[in-house]
């Protein structure tokens, strides 16, 4: 089965998310023929309980006042900042720099923050640490990989090269080839091959740097998703760029958000540029500025490309259940309202009926049949598998899924039990004990037994979130009816253990049986 997720936030004509909204109310169409929404949710992804909020202030106080401390809680957002340090200008990317660490210092006990660039230099993992997170803030800095910072001869954007090389545009490239005549052979009428050459070998170049770039932006944030899953709790990726073009890339960007959709994580994006304008005439500084008969062209060019930059940046935030921040100075205020998840979203899933297994692109659309008029923010589709997908690896990314999770699942009757004790004084056992009731579980008739198979898997995670080890177990069982009927009446437990230092772990226990029911539990434990 091919289940297409689309994660839709609805806003009424304030603007305000709408969160009262049943399945009947949506109509979902693929390449504009209706489809059947199967799965449908409205999730609170914002909403913080007040125990846990009660728990982490507790625990504040304790380590202030040297006093026992309460059992520990897990952290519940993760927010990754990724600067696109590939493609912003200096002054954008401090004045957005100072605005994160705004930001960083309002992030509260229960939040935890990750400094991710698009060039891959200077990360910083998740952290509560704010002396950590300053000082990777500090060495943030320009690091394009093809740029010069020079103009060329004839000056062509990546957007242009787009239209040139890829789209066939004759007129970008007469605006180019007007551009290389004037900066290259002194408007010599005679050498227009020569400069409709150079117009061309020029737009190739930058198209092969630019995709470059594009690639390589477009492989830090996949990299990020794939970090971000195997977090516990909610997760936002927080991208600050300028935005940028990716020419048919299309694929790569719509893979990126199925990864995040599957994996519940949630990309939001600003602007860094704040509120900018073009100058139709052009840099003055150019030593060799273009003619009169070229520049009304360029100038729209110009608008236009900047405008595109902006076209993934909506496409990822849109498409994960994010916001989108542009053209505004109000980077602070920006950065508070992407990093704010909507009270509410819906979450669509439908399998395509007949559907072709060629990866070709199918165009979504979400409306709100009743009430009319809201506003849907949306993915705008996804392309078409090439193969039909392996129920066992199908069923090893459910449990994946679940256990970089901080949902409680409950299909199977299951209890997580924690145990310790300490050989020495920087050394322990930590044993995570699952409680299986037999009697409740489904069984399968084979040659007169009970069949069934579970899957328990382990988790163990430091204060932070971060995954330490895990743990997996497979429980086979073939019961005589005896057997089950007056043998099993204390349930069953499987015990996993694990060698571990003193301190604060969180636990994650998952069960799933071979029908597809998953349950999972949290746990926590302090070992002094």
């Amino acid at each position: 089965m091919n289940l297409v997720l689309v994660r839709a936030v609805v806003r009424d004509a304030s603007g305000k998310p709408v969160g009262n909204l049943h399945k009947e109310d949506f109509e979902l169409l693929d390449n504009k023929k209706p489809q059947t929404i199967t799965q449908f949710v409205m999730e609170q992804p914002g909403h913080k309980t007040a125990e846990a909020q009660q728990v982490a202030e507790e625990r504040a106080k304790a380590l202030e006042n040297g006093s026992t401390l309460p059992p520990p809680i897990a952290p519940d957002h993760y927010f990754a900042y990724v600067f696109d340090d590939v493609h912003l200008e200096f002054g954008d990317l401090t004045r957005v720099r100072d605005a994160a660490e705004r930001h960083m210092n309002t992030l509260g006990p229960t939040d935890r923050a990750a400094i991710f660039t698009t060039s891959g230099q200077g990360n910083l993992d998740f952290t509560d640490d704010k002396a950590q997170l300053h000082a990777a803030l500090q060495q943030l800095k320009m690091r394009p990989i093809t740029r010069t910072g020079m103009a060329s001869c004839p000056d062509v954007t990546l957007y242009m090269a787009d239209l040139i090389i890829n789209r066939s545009d004759v007129t970008a490239l007469g605006v180019a080839t007007s551009d290389a005549l004037h900066c290259a052979f002194n408007d010599d009428p005679r050498l227009q091959t020569a400069a409709t050459q150079l117009a061309q070998s020029t737009a190739s170049q930058e198209l092969s740097a630019g995709e470059q770039e594009t690639r390589v932006t477009l492989s830090v944030l996949r990299d990020t998703v794939r970090r971000m899953m195997a977090m516990p709790g909610v997760r936002t990726v927080l991208l600050l760029s300028p935005g940028f073009i990716a020419p048919l890339q299309d694929f790569d960007y719509t893979d990126i958000i199925d990864r995040a959709l599957r994996g519940q994580v949630v990309i939001s994006a600003l602007d860094a540029r704040g509120l900018y304008t073009v100058d139709p005439l052009g840099d003055i500084s150019d030593p060799h500025p273009i003619p009169a008969d070229a520049a009304g062209q360029k100038s729209h060019y110009l608008v236009d490309g900047a405008t595109a930059n902006d076209d993934i940046l909506s496409d990822l935030s849109y498409g994960t259940g994010g916001a989108f921040m542009r053209n505004s100075n109000d980077l602070d205020g920006g950065l508070h309202r992407i990093a704010a998840e909507p009270e509410f979203w819906y979450v669509l899933g439908f399998s395509p009926q007949n559907l072709k297994l060629d990866g070709r692109f199918h165009n979504i659309k979400v409306v709100v049949k009743n009430p009319p008029k809201l506003q849907v923010q949306a993915r705008r589709g996804y392309f078409a598998p090439k193969h039909e997908a392996d129920p066992s690896q199908q069923a090893k990314q459910e449990i994946d899924d679940a256990l970089f999770s901080q949902e409680e699942m409950h299909d199977l009757p299951i209890e997580l039990h924690t145990q310790f004790f300490k050989p020495s004084e920087d050394a322990a056992k930590l044993a995570v004990l699952c409680h299986i009731d037999a009697k409740r579980l489904h069984y399968l008739r084979e040659s007169g037994r009970n069949a069934s198979n579970l899957t328990i898997v382990s988790g163990l995670f430091d204060r932070n979130g971060k995954f330490i080890t895990g743990n997996q177990k497979t429980l086979e069982m073939h019961l005589k009816d005896d057997t089950l009927e007056h043998k099993l009446t204390t349930g069953i437990t499987i015990k996993s253990s694990f060698d571990v230092k003193p301190g604060s772990y969180l636990v994650r226990l998952v069960v799933r049986d071979a029908e597809g029911q998953l349950s999972a539990a949290n746990g926590a434990i302090e070992i002094p």
